[in-house]
């Protein structure tokens, strides 16, 4: 099969750093190749692929120091290339939101869209009310729920390399915290929880421009304990020693999380997750065998004193088994070829 990928710019494939769609393109990209289809990336020329790599632009934007860019001209560019190549496919598989939809509302079932976002803004029920030919991909169930009558053509969950982890069977004595600062995410649960149990806490994250008042005006001041240790971004290469070396990942998001990559990317390392009951998390995480789900922070507290219960030999067999970047790659090109055939028969349907 002729498959194209279409990421979206902000961040390279893999991103160097904390990114999550564009790494999970490019688990999908390279586990597609591997399953011997032939593959076209369109990314930022920093990207690293087994699969042919058409660059569209020179870096990804969020690391380009370039004093000025702009984000809407550098997707523009690059829909107008996959478009002049759009026969070339099978079927274009966008990741990008719905920015494609004017572009190729002609061929839309031509196409896959994955949406990697929360759904519950103002103005998205419109867009795919206007453009209901497009077939959508959602990342877990729950994702779906403020766009329940969208077309819907399946729920495919995250996968990543699981060769990129490794498997620690003993935590080194410390809670971990992964992903981004901000008021969703609650790093302040986190560290509340830390100091309760009387554990370390290892924080990796980001900071984004929009959060920084956030991180300097309630996080900073919480670092100065003894038990938090704020270690900041991390990319790939790290992730292993970090999540592997931690007994527990804390995720304790207060917001409709449509997956969670960094849930998988602890199991992947045997460690298991304590994470609040929201979103995609009971879709990804199995209540007392990859970790334990929790409401509030008394039930957080009490899942730390129960994590000698899971065995996290287990936990990465059931990354391996459900959360790999080739039954990720298995369940798309079901979904590709499940299409496929529809098309065929509406195009028989028209012939007689």
């Amino acid at each position: 099969m002729k498959i194209a990928q279409v990421t979206p710019l902000y961040e390279a494939v893999p991103p160097r750093l904390y990114g999550g769609t564009e790494r999970v393109v490019a688990h999908l990209t390279d586990a597609l190749v591997d399953l011997g289809h032939e593959v076209t990336l369109f990314a930022s020329a920093d990207a690293r692929t087994r699969a042919r790599l058409v660059p569209v632009r020179d870096q990804a934007i969020r690391l380009d120091p370039a004093p000025l860019k702009s984000d809407l001209a550098a997707h523009l560019s690059q829909l107008a290339e996959v478009r002049a190549r759009a026969r070339e496919f099978d079927v274009i598989h966008f990741h990008t939101d719905m920015i494609h939809f004017p572009y190729f509302d002609g061929m839309a079932e031509h196409t896959v869209t994955t949406l990697h976002g929360r759904l519950d803004l103002k103005d998205l029920p419109g867009v795919y009310q206007h453009w209901p030919q497009f077939p959508l991909v959602s990342i877990s169930d729950d994702q779906r729920r403020p766009l329940p009558c969208a077309n819907w053509a399946a729920t495919v969950h995250h996968g990543m390399d699981a060769d990129l982890y490794r498997f620690n069977p003993k935590g080194q004595g410390y809670l971990a915290f992964l992903g981004r600062i901000s008021p969703e995410k609650r790093p302040d649960r986190a560290i509340a929880i830390a100091k309760r149990v009387g554990m370390k806490l290892k924080i990796a994250a980001k900071v984004d421009a929009a959060d920084q008042a956030y991180f300097e005006e309630v996080i900073e001041p919480l670092l100065h304990d003894p038990l938090i240790e704020f270690v900041g971004e991390i990319g790939d290469d790290q992730k292993s020693a970090f999540l592997g070396g931690a007994d527990a990942l804390l995720f304790p998001i207060d917001w409709p999380e449509p997956f969670g990559l960094v849930m998988i990317e602890a199991m992947a390392c045997g460690t298991p997750v304590i994470a609040y009951a929201c979103g995609s998390v009971p879709e990804v995480i199995e209540d007392g065998l990859t970790g334990f789900i929790v409401r509030d922070d008394d039930q957080a507290v009490a899942a730390v004193g129960r994590l000698a219960e899971l065995d996290r030999a287990s936990v990465r067999g059931r990354f391996e088994e459900r959360f790999s970047a080739k039954a990720m790659a298995l369940r798309y090109t079901d979904l590709y070829a499940r299409l496929g055939s529809a098309q065929a028969a509406v195009a028989r349907l028209a012939a007689e």
